[in-house]
């Protein structure tokens, strides 16, 4: 059974650092590495797809010029 989309960006962030972490351990069975391997495909899509809707919000704002972004202090 396929697990559901995330709720939010940074769930989806959440999970991808975890997965990372346990195929970084190496203690992950090959299957289970490949299961891993497809949810962090699926979780950068996802966050991928959530940032590019941002950004298009922001150009929306910004005029259609997507301006760096500076820290005002």
């Amino acid at each position: 059974m396929a697990k559901a989309a995330p709720k939010t960006f940074e769930s989806a962030l959440d999970e991808l650092e975890k997965l990372v972490a346990d195929l970084e351990s190496g203690k992950l069975p090959l299957a289970d590495s490949l299961a891993a391997y497809k949810r962090g495909a699926e979780l950068l899509k996802y966050a991928q797809g959530e940032l590019s809707a941002v950004e298009q919000q922001v150009k929306i704002l910004e005029g259609d010029i997507l301006k760096p972004f500076q820290i005002e202090s």
